[in-house]
């Protein structure tokens, strides 16, 4: 079986907004073509256009577009994906690691709610950003502290995660 086939649609990583907060077009994308197909495209810099994640045409485990994606979407393949089409590492293995990476995904998601963020709207890295920057009320309550400390362990436990295996 294709390792395409058998890892794309249970991970995702790449869609969802855990590994990246945005994904730039290429020269040969047609920026108004993705709109219509429902990316939201926006200015990244001068001279570059991206489009946000969490991808707005990624169902959960599919692309909607996947015929018509951008060539970034096209050319970019995860640590784990070459690996196992390398015959370097076997689908299973690379399932225990996306199996991995989305529990901890899952809890630093969870950890952004109950730090009043909503991870859904916008890349993960963003929602992490704007709860770690907010106050901490110390006279209040110590859960706070608890859940900032917890979620900042969290999140280096997944960055660390997908730096070894999603992006290398």
């Amino acid at each position: 079986m294709d390792p395409i086939d058998q890892l794309c649609p249970n991970c995702g990583l790449c869609c969802d907004s855990t590994l990246f907060a945005d994904a730039e077009l290429c020269p040969e994308d047609d920026a108004n073509r993705l709109a219509r197909l429902g990316l939201t495209i926006a200015k990244k810099g001068p001279r570059k256009l991206a489009f946000s994640q969490p991808c707005a045409c990624f169902d959960g485990k599919h692309c909607k577009i996947y015929r018509d994606r951008p060539a970034q979407c096209h050319l970019f393949e995860c640590g784990l994906l070459k690996r196992t089409a390398a015959g370097k590492m076997k689908a299973d293995t690379a399932l225990k690691a996306i199996a991995e990476a989305k529990m901890l995904a899952n809890k630093v998601r969870a950890l952004l709610h109950a730090c009043g963020q909503n991870p859904e709207e916008k890349a993960l890295i963003h929602s992490y950003s704007e709860a770690m920057s907010q106050p901490i009320d110390l006279s209040r309550t110590h859960d706070a502290t608890d859940r900032h400390g917890q979620l900042m362990q969290a999140f280096r436990d997944l960055m660390e995660l997908l730096e070894k295996e999603f992006l290398r």
